[in-house]
């Protein structure tokens, strides 16, 4: 699974890095995947609007086992 959960993260990436930031997987466990924003994205207001409504929308589309996308 967690495979599964890296590749979706590459398919938000061109995203973010279209606004100046990026993506790192770090972990999961219990279906709750951690990330860490980079770049623009790190010290953004909107990042947590981001990740909820963006990233992990994405994420639980390709792998609906993930319950929740949090940032470290």
């Amino acid at each position: 699974m967690e495979e599964k959960v890296k590749e979706a993260i590459e398919k938000v990436r061109p995203a973010l890095q279209g606004s100046g930031g990026d993506i790192e997987f770090v972990s999961m466990e219990d279906g709750v995947v951690r990330v860490r924003l980079q770049g623009a994205c790190s010290g953004c207001p909107m990042s947590q609007i981001t990740i909820k409504s963006f990233v992990e929308r994405v994420l639980k589309d390709e792998v609906p086992e993930i319950r929740s996308v949090e940032t470290v």
